[in-house]
């Protein structure tokens, strides 16, 4: 699916997903990455979902922004009270859904004005 939106041309915006890939500003990406209006980390995260662990939650405690989105790949999964308590802890608003949701809510949340920040799992394709 594309994305479009003439106005987000300042930000750094989803613009597309699919599977096992999304698109920011037009560039598609095929490993997990951290994503705010003004910032874009290629180097966050899992592989999966499966291989989440405190090293990936425990910076996003300390980002600053109004909500966190954390998109767990082709669906929605839970990581463990003890996973997040870093991110309880600090009082950080978070939110999990699956990926693909996860970059319609930070487009929309974006638009609105919020500071939103998406941690987005990409599962890597097993295809050649």
């Amino acid at each position: 699916m594309k994305l479009h939106d003439d106005s987000l041309s300042t930000r750094h915006a989803v613009t597309g997903y699919g599977d096992h890939h999304v698109s920011v500003d037009g560039r598609e990406l095929r490993r997990s990455l951290l994503l705010l209006p003004d910032h874009l980390d290629l180097d966050w995260g899992p592989d999966d979902f499966a291989a989440l662990a405190h090293a990936h939650l425990e910076p996003l405690a300390t980002l600053r922004c109004d909500v966190l989105l954390l998109g767990t790949g082709s669906r929605q999964r839970f990581p463990s009270p003890a996973l997040l308590r870093p991110l309880i802890e600090a009082g950080r608003n978070i939110e999990v859904m699956d990926t693909q949701a996860a970059c319609r809510t930070y487009n929309i949340l974006m638009t609105e004005g919020r500071v939103v920040a998406a941690a987005l799992i990409i599962e890597i394709s097993s295809a050649p």
